[in-house]
């Protein structure tokens, strides 16, 4: 009983940490990387898609991504999602191609996307707690119906504790890094 609440708590703590580092993907540093056109979808045959599906995503260089639509007419569609997406930046086509330069990063940006970093980051620590609070409560359940001794409930107590301080030591160093990444001209 007190291994699968543990399990679960940390299984629970490990999708927190994946949702943060799929939210610090989706703040845009200076540099072109792919995943900055993960959250833009276009209307594919009926449904909508992310571009990756549609079309090839390399980086040219540090500051430029291109773009090739693997049909002609989903060149226009795609050109079209990327303008009207939130992320600020204007595909330039060239036939087939197209090449996204990447807008260099205000001071009063980055300081912007550093707050919205952290609020990430609280948030998925705010969730991992949550995940320790269920959990204790959980074995206090199991401890109140007498299923469990006190000593077995103090020591799953103190695992998932362990649990969560390790899942708060990712996050935030996972938010050191992306700040960092932020800052860096």
């Amino acid at each position: 009983m007190l291994n699968e609440i543990q399990a679960d708590a940390k299984s629970r703590m490990q999708k927190s940490i994946d949702n943060l580092e799929t939210n610090f993907a989706k703040i845009r540093t200076g540099r072109a990387h792919p995943s900055i056109l993960d959250s833009v979808t276009v209307e594919y045959y009926g449904s909508q898609v992310p571009i990756s599906q549609v079309a090839n995503i390399n980086v040219e260089d540090a500051r430029t991504l291109t773009v090739q639509p693997w049909e002609q007419p989903m060149v226009a569609v795609v050109e079209k999602a990327i303008m009207i997406s939130d992320l600020g930046v204007n595909p330039v086509t060239n036939g087939n191609t197209m090449r996204i330069p990447m807008p260099a990063l205000t001071e009063e940006r980055r300081r912007d996307l550093t707050k919205v970093a952290r609020q990430e980051a609280e948030n998925a620590r705010i969730a991992i707690r949550n995940v320790r609070r269920d959990a204790n409560n959980d074995v206090k359940e199991l401890l109140k119906e007498k299923d469990v001794t006190e000593d077995d409930a103090r020591r799953a107590e103190d695992s998932i504790q362990k649990l969560t301080d390790d899942a708060v030591k990712k996050a935030d160093a996972m938010l050191a890094e992306k700040e960092a990444s932020l800052m860096e001209v």
